[in-house]
């Protein structure tokens, strides 16, 4: 029976490399893979899922009121189902997914961020948090060695910001992972 897999971290773990070099195992195999990916993150271009260290991928893109279940069910079946930018999914979305590998019995392997700027838990990670079969983190590391747990949103001078959208899409020059402590001192908490 497949599962539905939630593999999560903070910024800069190498959420995306893994889900391009599991996509890639498949394929080498001889099994067909679908990627899919958050429309509104759109830095590697539309419809791209790509790494930091270079390699990248084309992918399906899925909105706030994309049928998940609907969108794999009109494309030929897969052996694995990728979905990247998992914190983007609604909760209906994460039981449409549920329902790919239930009742289509495809693996449906979710890579995302598990917390927010503010230490707040994305609907879609909350969702997967909750009904996934395997979770996974996917580890970094904060400027002092420890495990980063959290990630800080900066303004244009680089200083911590407590307050403003959940989502807002950026990369190194906007977010930084830490461990807790580093996030509590950056935050003021």
């Amino acid at each position: 029976m497949a599962k539905l897999y939630f593999h999560y971290s903070t910024m800069n773990a190498g959420k995306s490399t893994l889900l391009l070099q599991a996509s890639y195992n498949y394929r080498e195999r001889g099994m067909a893979t679908l990627l899919l990916t958050a429309a509104l993150d759109d830095r590697a271009g539309n419809g791209r899922i790509a790494s930091r260290i270079g390699i990248a991928d084309d992918a399906l893109t899925f909105a706030q009121e994309t049928d998940l279940f609907a969108l794999v069910a009109a494309q030929p079946t897969p052996a694995c189902l990728f979905v990247d930018e998992a914190q983007f999914l609604t909760a209906d979305q994460v039981w449409q997914l549920a329902r790919v590998a239930d009742d289509r019995d495809i693996p449906v392997m979710c890579y995302g961020l598990r917390v927010d700027f503010r230490g707040q838990l994305f609907p879609g990670s909350a969702a997967l948090l909750a009904l996934a079969d395997n979770l996974r983190e996917v580890r970094t590391i904060c400027h002092c060695g420890r495990k980063a747990t959290m990630v800080i949103r900066r303004d244009d001078e680089g200083r911590a910001i407590t307050e403003g959208a959940q989502v807002q899409v950026g990369g190194n020059e906007t977010y930084v992972s830490l461990c807790r402590r580093h996030w509590r001192e950056a935050v003021g908490a």
